[in-house]
């Protein structure tokens, strides 16, 4: 099957390196999960995207942490867990993609996204992450 085309919105399976990790000098996530695309720009001269990811957790967000929860309704459609979830804004991976650290989802070996969240949804993401833009609070962890 071939590799979605990177779009926002789109929840893909993703090794996610955290800022800890990579602070720590590891240059791989330790777990694949869901990330939802929160941007995707075609590089001027290039055929290359570069995307960027913002990743989904079940540890709820410290005081600190920019994130939106993701309602179980739309977990459900991703063929998610049931377990209360967060996309995290104020960290993000940056790549071209498909990147080195795109995965198959559990159980597949052919499909690399779970689908879309649903576009009001998005707009809290997108409107929470600039939010931490504007605070200067954004972390990016370059991943190529």
């Amino acid at each position: 099957m071939p590799l979605p085309k990177p779009e926002p919105g789109l929840v893909i399976s993703y090794a996610y390196l955290w800022r800890h990790e990579h602070n720590r000098g590891q240059e791989e996530g330790r777990k694949h999960r869901p990330c939802v695309i929160v941007l995707a720009v075609e590089k001027a001269g290039s055929t290359a995207t570069r995307v960027t990811v913002a990743a989904v957790t079940h540890t709820p967000p410290a005081p600190d942490t920019a994130a939106v929860e993701m309602p179980q309704k739309v977990k459900q459609h991703l063929g998610l867990d049931d377990a209360r979830s967060w996309i995290i804004v104020n960290e993000v991976n940056q790549f071209d993609w498909p990147g080195f650290d795109l995965r198959p989802l559990p159980g597949q070996n052919d499909t690399f996204a779970y689908g879309y969240i649903p576009p009001r949804l998005y707009e809290t993401v997108k409107a929470t992450l600039l939010e931490t833009l504007a605070q200067r609070t954004m972390r990016v962890i370059p991943r190529d």
